[in-house]
């Protein structure tokens, strides 16, 4: 009898490593990240034009020998004279003859890092207390056996550029698109061809939603595991319209959101999270003055009314077609939103008009994204029988809490475990 229980007690232990290692045998992993969420930097050209003494061609002082600077994140941009240069090399330009965005005269910029992490683990890797990002997010992922540059990669990219509809070029966007999905490729080929799992955050998610939609389905069998969309902004914000309006400050002391206003109206990818007319509604009011109301609907008269109609014919011509692009892509997706938390959802201006900062009526979302939006893929692909969707909801966590609240990172590790886990695992 003694030797029987033996060989019982070896059959699980068996079956234990087996299972074990199907798990810790993981998928490969990318990480792509929301906006502002990676660092950018700049090079300066006989092309450029400083705006005052400060801007001129020494600042800033630290510079590799090729003249690369660190242009986001730089610290310096919390004084006012430096937040001018800042806006001024940040700025975009839609050029109407090329139907296409471009940056400033005399900037050239770069993403560094594509496929590490490095660049989204802090902002600025000088100041890792006050501009972590996916820092700890990365350890978590680490700590179940993930490992930079094996089986986990990192798709940084310039996210002041967005997408265009079909018909658009978008240069700076598509070519993104086109490494990205270069990326998944070859880390498929290094890891055994397994397939791989996308996890962005915030404007991310937007962006793999339409790597996958424009990929074949026998690409996206072969090569996508799964999508992880954390705090995807999947029908815009109500946020948007106070930043083109009013400009944001987003929290960052000392800066005068006014001096950041134009260069946060120029980029591409803050008119593509403009909130979308197929989810707020005609008879949901989202901005009100002495004399207007906007809704979704009436974005084009509010771009011109606020002073920036140069942006009416790029939104109603490549953003607005985009935004309706929200299609399955009958991969499996899982997004975990925050809930709970107050998000601008009505916003009253009073007679000073748009350079003063409005009042607020709040609603429920994660703190910058509405849950209308965060629950979009929910109610649009509701009758979608094919495509696999699962939503975690998260009390209390608002949009940038999602990458380091432990309880949020509990969820996030958790799923990432679970889909790992449902690799078929063969028995001798």
């Amino acid at each position: 009898m003694q030797g029987l229980s033996i060989k019982l007690a070896i059959i699980p232990i068996a079956m234990m490593l087996c299972l074990c290692k199907a798990i810790t045998n993981l998928h490969p992993l990318i990480l792509v990240p929301g906006n502002g969420g990676n660092q950018l930097e700049a090079r300066l050209t006989t092309g450029y034009k400083p705006l005052n003494l400060f801007c001129g061609r020494w600042y800033p002082i630290s510079k590799d020998k090729e003249g690369w600077f660190r242009l986001w994140f730089d610290p310096s941009v919390l004084l006012a004279p430096f937040t001018k240069c800042f806006a001024q090399r940040m700025m975009l330009y839609y050029d109407r003859d090329l139907d296409d965005y471009r940056n400033a005269p005399g900037v050239e910029t770069r993403v560094p890092e594509f496929g590490s992490t490095k660049s989204l683990l802090y902002v600025d890797p000088y100041l890792k207390q006050l501009t972590a990002y996916m820092a700890p997010l990365i350890d978590s992922l680490e700590a179940i056996g993930y490992v930079s540059g094996e089986t986990l990669f990192g798709a940084p990219y310039d996210f002041r550029y967005g997408l265009a509809a079909e018909g658009h070029p978008s240069h700076v966007g598509s070519k993104f698109l086109q490494d990205l999905k270069d990326l998944i490729e070859k880390a498929s080929a290094s890891n055994g061809g397994k397939p791989v799992i996308l996890l962005s955050h915030s404007l991310g998610g937007l962006y793999v939603l339409q790597l996958l939609n424009r990929n074949s389905a026998t690409w996206r069998q072969r090569f996508i595991k799964h999508f992880v969309a954390l705090s995807a902004p999947w029908g815009g914000t109500v946020q948007e319209m106070l930043t083109f309006a009013s400009g944001s400050s987003f929290g960052v002391p000392l800066v005068d959101p006014l001096l950041v206003r134009g260069e946060q109206r120029s980029s591409e990818s803050n008119l593509w999270l403009m909130p979308s007319p197929q989810l707020f509604g005609p008879g949901k009011i989202l901005v009100i003055t002495p004399s207007e109301a906007y809704s979704a609907h009436d974005i084009p008269q509010f771009l011109n009314d606020i002073g920036f109609p140069e942006g009416v014919i790029p939104y109603k011509s490549r953003i607005l077609p985009l935004t309706e692009e929200l299609r399955p892509p009958n991969v499996s997706v899982t997004c975990i939103i925050g809930t709970g938390v107050k998000t601008a959802e009505t916003l009253f201006y009073g007679e000073a008009g748009f350079d003063e900062q409005p009042e607020v009526v709040y609603g429920d979302g994660d703190g910058t994204v509405n849950l209308v939006s965060l629950l979009a893929l929910e109610s649009l692909w509701a009758n979608e029988k094919s495509q696999p969707l699962k939503v975690i909801r998260i009390a209390g966590i608002s949009h940038t809490s999602m990458l380091e609240d432990n309880a949020a990172l509990d969820q996030i590790i958790g799923e990432v475990s679970s889909i790992n886990s449902q690799a078929e695992v063969h028995f001798a």
